[in-house]
């Protein structure tokens, strides 16, 4: 594997994100491994300029494994949580998540941990899949991290919410390839409303601001979640079943 891909991914994922928690699991270890496989292709798939006959080939390799993976049961609980903001637990156990998380191959995957008792610091590499602008980042992945990262420093907290509003100043265009530092911070809590701000950064550069109200949820929201989820799951594997 080159270097440069090496360091922007699986390095990445390897070293930086080591403060979320593991599920101490070989499944679990090798479902880090085939996401992050499956991110260097992606990071290779967009831009490549591969013959028909190759991808082609490539295609039927990979439909014939989502066929061989449908045919073991899904996972009818979540495992984890898909986001710190609603987890209580900064350092939890996120590899499902879509932004930071080690198993998931749509995730970029952001690094985030704790740098005060009310700061915190994302770190992300955005590759060709995420371009938006030429050569830039599409603005809505950057919504989506700074809501990530708010919804982590807000769990400092101690009363984490789900995000009510999210507002974003974009400054300069966010580039590709490049190094990016989130800088966030816990603001104040009122009632069940709980406010923080972040920053986005490249080389020092100031490229976008964001802050975002998040609402605390009320006792029992999340488990009502949990249950239709698992209501769903369990919906879907009645169906295949019968098929």
């Amino acid at each position: 594997m080159p270097d440069d891909v090496e360091s922007e991914y699986a390095r990445q994922g390897r070293e930086r994100l080591l403060p979320t928690k593991h599920s101490k699991t070989e499944v679990w270890d090798q479902k880090r491994r085939l996401a992050s496989a499956l991110r260097i292709v992606i990071e290779r798939v967009v831009p490549s300029d591969a013959p028909a006959e190759e991808l082609s080939r490539a295609a039927d390799a990979l439909e014939r494994y989502a066929e061989q993976l449908e045919q073991h049961p899904r996972l009818q609980r979540r495992m984890g949580y898909p986001e710190a903001s609603n987890s209580g637990d900064v350092l939890a156990f996120f590899d499902q998540s879509p932004l930071i998380g080690l198993a998931n191959p749509l995730a970029p995957p952001i690094s985030i941990s704790v740098t005060g008792n009310e700061t915190a610091l994302g770190e992300v590499t955005f590759a060709s899949a995420y371009e938006g602008p030429p050569g830039h980042v599409h603005g809505g992945f950057i919504a989506a991290a700074f809501d990530e990262v708010l919804g982590f420093v807000q769990s400092l907290s101690g009363t984490p919410g789900m995000t009510g509003t999210l507002g974003v100043r974009y400054r300069k265009p966010t580039p590709l390839h490049t190094p990016l530092r989130f800088e966030a911070r816990y603001l104040r809590t009122e009632g069940r409303k709980v406010y923080a701000e972040a920053q986005l950064f490249a080389e020092g550069v100031l490229l976008a601001e964001a802050d975002g109200l998040f609402i605390s949820m009320r006792e029992g929201g999340m488990l009502e979640l949990d249950e239709q989820r698992e209501a769903w799951e369990a919906q879907r594997a009645s169906k295949k079943e019968q098929a």
